[in-house]
């Protein structure tokens, strides 16, 4: 039986990712700010317009949870919520960095049930629906099954390695790489690119609750570095806690080694 929730996140990945590429291949970006060091594109406001129109239409009794939309307390009376972020990785987008993303997850009691994320430059369309695994561009993948820290690639914020943030850590891992957009990141950890994701910098719903489902699904781990799963469509929608994505063993090493 098709679930016609993954295909329609699917399908509305792509589309969004469309939007998305007729910007990224322009040379004015039309870029605001939000906020200092927040910048927003025209690109991310059509492509989160398209997202809200389609999943909307297509499930009106689903709530919504968007990076780009003004945020509603309805969401928090509904069981099923599309969590969103309609481009992640707007520095990359706007630097010409091919490391960005749609992130479309689909969570069901605070639980994720759907994944879907997808980079319009690569074509990589990584999906999963729970208790079925993961899949890149139709082909199964999984999570990488490294035991040692030492012989394990940690991929990081570019923002973090920049001020210095995984200096002290450099020796611990095979090597640390810097990438952008947290969503490509853990869907690159999903399919087993790298072997470990971790952020010290708080995160919104909408930058992770896709990549947890592919993540977990892949028979990885993740949770916050004080051994917690994430319970999403919260109210506040910040996660502050250190959060890490690997394999269960991995991630006793990577928390000992940052608490």
């Amino acid at each position: 039986m098709f679930n016609e929730e993954l295909i329609s996140a699917k399908v509305a990945a792509r589309n969004a990712g469309n939007i998305l590429m007729k910007y990224y291949e322009s040379s004015d970006k039309k870029i605001k700010m939000k906020g200092k060091d927040n910048p927003v594109t025209i690109a991310d406001q059509e492509a989160d317009k398209y997202l809200f129109n389609f999943l909307t239409n297509e499930f009106p009794e689903y709530g919504w949870l968007s990076e780009e939309t003004v945020d509603s307390e309805e969401r928090l009376e509904r069981k099923r919520v599309w969590i969103v972020d309609p481009l992640d990785g707007t520095k990359e987008f706007i630097e010409g960095i091919p490391h960005f993303s749609v992130s479309i997850g689909l969570v069901e009691n605070g639980d994720p049930v759907i994944g879907v994320i997808y980079n319009p430059v690569s074509g990589e369309m990584f999906s999963c629906e729970k208790g079925k695994g993961v899949y890149l561009n139709g082909e199964k993948v999984f999570a990488s099954n490294k035991q040692n820290l030492i012989d394990s690639t940690i991929v990081v914020s570019r923002s973090e390695l920049k001020r210095n943030e995984w200096e002290p850590f450099k020796k611990q891992f095979k090597s640390i790489k810097p990438i952008g957009s947290v969503a490509y990141k853990l869907a690159l950890v999903s399919a087993g690119k790298y072997d470990i994701f971790a952020t010290i910098a708080p995160k919104n719903e909408w930058d992770v609750c896709a990549g947890d489902c592919l993540v977990s699904e892949a028979g990885g781990t993740f949770k916050t570095i004080n051994d917690k799963k994430i319970i999403y469509n919260q109210k506040k929608t910040l996660v502050t806690d250190t959060i890490i994505a690997t394999n269960s063993v991995l991630f006793e090493g990577v928390s000992d080694l940052l608490f």
